[in-house]
């Protein structure tokens, strides 16, 4: 008889399975570690997007000087009317405190006579390892630095001692 040779053999098979696993093996980590270097990206610059808005808040509404949190900085409706309770000049994702993989904080600190004198800004992992590595903050020196261990950063003294991002 003569043998059908159309098709390929369960062996042929099972050697290409074998090889798209090896591949996938290997490209899979750089592809997390890729997501996590612009997880930390954004979570930068957002950070000095931040920076600019509180200084601009604080030239804006002298009266108020930095603002009290993100959501002051943020819109509040769309189109946006600037208010010292709504000043629009950050976006609604990164006003409600979550983007990129990143949980954000900042708040106006130290009132005198009703005035935020300086803020303090965060960003956090969402999770360790997963969403990004390090941790970051900022304050009113506007200067974005970095904790490598990824913890969350308690407070403005805390960041002032951590080293600048270069």
């Amino acid at each position: 008889m003569k043998r059908n040779t159309r098709g390929f053999s369960l062996i042929e098979l099972l050697i290409v399975v074998a090889i798209i696993l090896i591949i996938a093996a290997i490209a899979i980590p750089s592809l997390l570690q890729a997501r996590i270097a612009a997880n930390e990206s954004s979570a930068v610059a957002s950070l000095r997007t931040i920076n600019t808005a509180m200084i601009t808040y604080n030239s804006t509404y002298p009266s108020q000087g930095y603002a009290a949190n993100l959501g002051v900085l943020g819109p509040d409706a769309n189109p946006c009317t600037p208010s010292s309770t709504n000043a629009c000049l950050i976006d609604s994702a990164l006003a409600t405190g979550w983007k990129a993989g990143y949980n954000f904080a900042a708040l106006g600190g130290a009132p005198q006579n009703g005035v935020n004198t300086n803020y303090f800004a965060s960003a956090i992992p969402v999770t360790l390892k997963v969403t990004g590595n390090r941790s970051f903050c900022a304050d009113d020196d506007a200067v974005v630095r970095f904790q490598s261990s990824g913890a969350g950063i308690a407070s403005r003294a805390a960041c002032a001692a951590l080293p600048p991002v270069q």
